[in-house]
């Protein structure tokens, strides 16, 4: 039972000055927009990035009438509407939340939740349960809504995918329990998995009044004393501690078929990973469609990409096949060659489907003209240097902000004034090397070169 909680050197690479809260918490949301060069920006928080084809549709709605008519993934599984016009008021506002996608406004932009997007699909068991149980708390709870919109949940299905995207509060499952990480500690601790969602709500309040004095917006940003503090406080609310470090690498879903543990015959999904997190109103209904005529469910990742769960049946069969034994291919098909089909069509339509498309671990952020304070067009300059996949992903960034890089080890790139500088990243350890000029040829081959 959970007990009751007390109320030269290159910068680094979060941003942030003396103080976390200086300025404000500027993260837009969407009922704060945000003012950026090419228009009004609105980022629509998807807890865990779980959408129903209907409110997909809605998305596409507001992003053709009141936006650009594209849609922008996020690293945390949200949506970004970009381009939005100066005039457009509460009109986006109220067409999401006629499509149950603003449940609270108080707690619009606290509703940062990640989750494992292959759970309860790849043998890992489903963490739906908790999803919708933290949100439902979150969206409760009056001190809550204090939250700033950087401080984010994860829930893990056990695979470390989430946990290693660097939360604030990180639920894990395990077995037939729940391990509940505060911040990067190395000591987790354990209670029955019908506690982890009150639980994390318990300790996210805790951390509110804990940065109370600092002015703290995430846990990382604590002094040491009073992060220590934190976790001590939520291991006395929780349960045993265990000791187990948080995950150096995050990896998302490979692009393609999604097949059960086992004989791998039997496919649950369709991964497709999305080019620079930008989708066209195009692709955006073809994703639509292809959920509706499957398993009504589309699961934005963290990695800018999109899992469309089955159920599917068994790859290579046919009707013919299952009735008389014959492997002929005259016969009805069964889901899964749909499946097949409908991979073909996202591969098409230009999204990625298979670990060798050029775009594969390719990131950056919004650039010039997008962002004043970019040094230039880095999504244009990263379409430039795509080549062969490299073995590390890598993100291109306008300035030192660094505006949704990834976690773990990646090839970070990043505009300067006098050119571009390269870093390979581990964790928090960089080895940064510059590239005068502006040369495109020499910056994708020292690019190519860093990856490999």
């Amino acid at each position: 039972m959970l007990a009751a909680m007390p109320d030269s050197a290159p910068p680094p690479l979060s941003p942030g000055g003396a103080s976390p809260r200086d300025g404000g918490d500027a993260c837009p949301g969407t009922l704060r927009l945000h003012r950026a060069d090419d228009g009004a920006l609105a980022r629509v928080r998807v807890p865990g990035g779980v959408l129903s084809p209907d409110r997909a549709d809605a998305l596409l709605a507001v992003a053709g009438r009141f936006g650009d008519g594209e849609l922008h993934l996020t690293s945390r599984g949200n949506v970004q509407l970009r381009g939005l016009d100066a005039e457009c008021g509460g009109g986006p506002a109220e067409l999401l939340g006629a499509a149950g996608l603003l449940p609270s406004a108080a707690h619009e932009r606290a509703r940062n939740i990640v989750a494992s997007p292959l759970a309860g699909l790849d043998g890992s068991p489903s963490v739906s349960g908790w999803l919708s149980r933290l949100d439902g708390l979150v969206c409760g709870s009056a001190a809550a809504a204090a939250l700033s919109g950087r401080f984010l949940f994860a829930l893990d299905s056990g695979r470390g995918d989430t946990d290693a995207l660097g939360a604030d509060v990180t639920l894990i499952a395990e077995g037939g329990d729940c391990l509940l990480r505060v911040g990067a500690a190395d000591e987790v601790f354990r209670l029955p998995a019908a506690d982890g969602p009150r639980a994390a709500l318990l300790a996210a309040e805790t951390f509110l009044h804990a940065a109370r004095a600092s002015g703290a917006w995430r846990v990382k940003d604590l002094p040491d004393d009073v992060r220590a503090a934190l976790v001590r406080a939520t291991g006395a609310a929780a349960g045993p501690a265990v000791h187990r470090p948080r995950p150096r690498t995050a990896k998302g879903p490979a692009p393609g078929l999604v097949t059960a543990p086992g004989n791998g015959t039997t496919v649950t999904a369709i991964s497709v990973g999305v080019p620079l997190g930008r989708l066209t109103p195009a692709q955006w209904r073809l994703l639509t469609d292809t959920a509706r005529r499957y398993g009504n469910e589309l699961r934005l990742t963290p990695w800018r990409g999109i899992v469309l769960p089955g159920p599917f049946g068994k790859t290579g069969e046919t009707e013919q096949t299952r009735e008389t034994g014959q492997n002929g291919r005259n016969g009805r098909t069964t889901p899964s060659e749909h499946a097949t089909e409908a991979l073909d069509a996202l591969a098409a339509a230009g999204l990625i489907t298979g670990p060798d498309s050029p775009w594969t671990g390719v990131g950056a952020c919004i650039g010039h003209p997008g962002c004043a304070k970019s040094l230039s067009d880095v999504r244009a300059e990263a379409g430039a240097a795509v080549g062969p996949v490299g073995r590390l992903p890598v993100y291109w960034s306008g300035c030192e902000r660094r505006c949704g890089h990834p976690h773990g080890e990646w090839i970070d790139v990043v505009v300067t004034p006098d050119g571009h500088r390269i870093s390979h990243v581990r964790g928090e350890h960089r080895d940064p090397r510059p590239v005068a000029g502006n040369d495109p040829a020499a910056l994708a081959a020292a690019v190519a070169e860093a990856r490999s």
